[in-house]
């Protein structure tokens, strides 16, 4: 067995794992990357975030198709199967995955296929039984674990049934169910909840809390509700399973309210859990929660010092945005260049349609005592929405009434997770600079969706002058 040496081991290729390996090689150092599975890209590539959204968009784009009256003259409405829809999604990730691959490359960095576990706190043992290639020996100055994370799967639900899902197997769903139930609420379970209505599927969502997604701003949250509620899913909150059985026909879900749902499938999307099971942590001294993630301080360090982590594998945000600058920042930390603990992250949640927000929301200001003022745009008022056709959403500014300091900015509709960004940008600047002003005298291009913010903006200043 070879034994190769390394200044930095990267374990992972999501976003985490390849910020951290391309930021130590362009800093002079040699890096290998281990990646399980046999294409590189990691969850996010080929399981999470990009077939979602590019799953979406396809949806998206036959709801548009469907219900604008100039197709209609056309041509009647038409209806696409899920595993069609699908295939063109496949189109995006075969080209992340050309490209990510060419980083690698192009950046000198040697990547290993197989399953990484420590032997010791410095030497790793890379397993690859499918190409049966044996067992490879890496020693490392430095380790970085960006194993990302995998739907948590309850013992007593049979995901081996043909009819039962988390959301990495939906993608591999051969035929469209008329009916679906999705059990939980959160990010996943309302972007998949958006996707199957918009193919025509009768979606029972189930919400083991009180409210949609109870981190988002109140009235945004109400707007998701009402949007989704409209493409006909039927919202159950406060619901806990108590067994889910399943046959040829179909589902049937038992909920401890004594509830019996049926479905023709059945979709588990609550909670996830950290990939460190296999990593042999036992054998450096490190310990996961009961989630499977990683502890690390303010420098991405677990308790073993030279050691790092990043990315979903240690728990929040657990977004692909975030989860790359963690990884940029744990390496740029371990080669000594500026480096910062990322606590500042926009959400982006890719409903139809979709949200994003930056900042605090209004019970947080409330819960605070923290005296604010509301400036609104609603798209229907604003130009380029009514051109779109995407009149649907609203962009929200939360602001000082005193100085007009801006405390959030929470945006709802099509584009929302782009407009966000002009927001973050003015709320991190210093002084004067982050102010409701700002906006108002700011020269948009128009007609734009960036001029909402305009709007907004000299919509707020009436209400406080």
């Amino acid at each position: 067995m070879a034994v190769q040496h390394y200044d930095v081991v990267v374990i992972g290729t999501g976003p985490a794992g390849e910020s951290a390996a391309i930021n130590a090689a362009k800093h002079g150092r040699r890096v290998a990357v281990v990646e399980k599975q046999p294409l590189v890209g990691g969850n996010c590539t080929h399981w999470g975030t990009i077939p979602s959204k590019a799953l979406r968009h396809q949806v998206k784009q036959i709801m548009q198709f469907n219900t604008n009256r100039m197709f209609r003259d056309i041509g009647e409405p038409r209806w696409f199967s899920f595993p069609k829809v699908m295939e063109r999604s496949r189109v995006t990730i075969d080209k992340q995955v050309e490209m990510r691959t060419r980083f690698y490359a192009r950046n000198r960095i040697d990547l290993y296929s197989g399953v990484a576990r420590f032997k010791d706190e410095h030497t790793l043992l890379v397993r690859n039984d499918q190409e049966g290639i044996g067992m490879e020996e890496l020693v490392a100055q430095k380790v970085i674990l960006a194993t990302g994370s995998r739907p948590y799967r309850p013992a007593d639900i049979n995901f081996r049934h043909p009819r039962i899902y988390c959301s990495d197997t939906i993608l591999s769903l051969s035929h469209t169910p008329r009916t679906l139930i999705i059990f939980g609420a959160g990010v996943i379970g309302c972007e998949y909840a958006s996707i199957f209505s918009g193919l025509g599927v009768k979606v029972d969502l189930i919400n083991n809390r009180d409210s949609l997604l109870s981190f988002l701003d109140d009235e945004i949250s109400d707007a998701l509700s009402y949007h989704l509620r409209k493409h006909g899913v039927l919202i159950r909150h406060n619901e806990e399973y108590e067994r889910v059985e399943c046959d040829d026909a179909g589902v049937t879900v038992h909920l401890k309210s004594g509830k019996r749902l049926r479905a023709d499938a059945f979709l588990w999307a609550n909670g996830r859990t950290g990939n460190t099971d296999q990593l042999g942590l036992e054998n450096i001294g490190l310990e996961a929660n009961s989630r499977g993630q990683l502890a690390v301080d303010e420098h991405y360090r677990t308790a073993v010092p030279h050691i790092y982590a990043a990315g979903d594998v240690i728990g929040w945000p657990s977004l692909a945005s975030a989860a790359y600058d963690q990884g940029l920042n744990a390496s740029s930390e371990m080669v000594d260049d500026d480096f910062r603990y990322v606590t500042e992250v926009p959400t982006g949640i890719y409903t139809i349609p979709e949200i994003s927000s930056f900042g605090r929301n209004e019970r947080e200001l409330t819960q605070e005592r923290v005296p604010y003022e509301v400036a609104q745009a609603f798209f229907k008022d604003t130009a380029r929405a009514q051109i779109t056709g995407d009149t649907v959403g609203m962009l929200k500014i939360l602001f000082d009434q005193d100085t007009l300091e801006i405390y959030g900015i929470h945006c709802f509709g099509d584009q929302a997770s782009e407009i966000v960004h002009i927001g973050q940008a003015i709320m991190q600047q210093k002084g004067e600079a982050n102010t409701l002003k700002y906006f108002v005298n700011t020269t948009f291009n128009y007609p734009t969706m960036a001029e909402a913010y305009r709007v907004a903006a000299q919509n707020g200043l009436n209400r406080v002058f």
